[in-house]
């Protein structure tokens, strides 16, 4: 079952009833000039069941500890926003998986060639994406080729830095003085936007497949809470690269996000990947490649499995 993405963007009580998320809306309720039925008719339920990722972006969004305990107790994430409306927080369950101590100690014991192995896949996978997307918008990316197929263990030769530089240039060539980098101008805030939602939704798929998201096979920013999440994320990188890509076509670039390009990037968990031969939504392929790595830890394979970029 594909989960939703839930975005409040106007004040909201979010509360609890019958394990439905409830939303009220204070603006309609303190009117009285509204008819009572008007006002009946604003509340809506949400079965928590049903909902994979929720993303606060107002000051005057109310949600109660009941609501948060089944959101963790239903393995969903809860991304809080920042005055800038950009993600800046996320919630999500300590325990997520019923065998996870098993699991936590074979991801504490892989050794360092096993992981070293599995980052150089996950970094000839991004590669070979990033050349896709080029590709798929009319841009010559054989320059690409050579590092996604010569991958060393634990990409020695830094290739991943290498295609990035080409990838960014050849992107958004048209974007005068574009450079990509977190705290850069537009379409950086763009990029910035699609990846947290992105990360929230491997991080939710890590800790249902038993592993600790803090743990990383490359990543280890003793700050980073979210390591793993951002190691095995790499790969789905050039899907909301092509995302913002469209976005710039259609909107441009700006220093604000405006609700209707929001509205895209909270699709990103149900958009389809070609993942084993066959389209999948994004947030199950991320759970299939978290249940790969576990498969990795305990021996069963030597493969990671990435979606591909069609």
């Amino acid at each position: 079952m594909i989960k939703r993405t839930l975005y409040f963007g106007n004040p909201s009580y979010l509360s609890l009833k019958d394990q439905q998320l409830l939303v009220r809306l204070p603006e309609v309720e303190k009117n009285d000039t509204l008819p009572e039925s008007f006002k009946r008719e604003a509340v809506a339920t949400i079965p928590v069941e049903d909902i994979g990722v929720v993303v606060l972006d107002h000051k005057q969004v109310t949600i109660t500890q009941a609501l948060m305990e089944a959101l963790m107790e239903n393995n969903s994430v809860l991304i809080t926003c920042n005055s800038t409306h950009h993600p800046s927080g996320l919630l999500m369950p300590l325990s997520g998986n019923t065998i996870q101590n098993e699991r936590f100690r074979a991801q504490l014991d892989a050794s360092e060639p096993l992981k070293k192995q599995a980052w150089a896949q996950t970094v000839s996978q991004k590669i070979k994406n990033q050349a896709g997307l080029l590709e798929k918008v009319g841009i010559n990316a054989a320059y690409l080729a050579p590092l996604h197929k010569n991958m060393k263990s634990g990409d020695t030769d830094n290739c991943e830095a290498t295609a990035a530089v080409f990838f960014w240039q050849k992107l958004f060539a048209h974007v005068n003085g574009f450079v990509r980098y977190r705290e850069g101008p537009p379409p950086n805030n763009y990029l910035n936007y699609g990846y947290a939602i992105l990360r929230a939704t491997m991080a939710r798929s890590i800790v249902c497949a038993g592993l600790l998201p803090t743990l990383g096979i490359h990543h280890a920013n003793r700050y980073n809470a979210y390591c793993l999440a951002d190691d095995l994320m790499e790969p789905y990188r050039p899907f909301v690269d092509e995302i913002v890509y469209d976005l710039v076509a259609k909107y441009g670039v700006n220093t604000d996000i405006p609700k209707e390009m929001k509205t895209e990037f909270l699709k990103i968990p149900a958009m389809d990947v070609m993942l084993d031969g066959e389209n999948s939504p994004l947030m199950n392929a991320t759970q299939r490649t978290a249940v790969s790595l576990v498969k990795c830890f305990n021996g069963e394979q030597k493969k990671l499995l990435y979606p591909e970029f069609a």
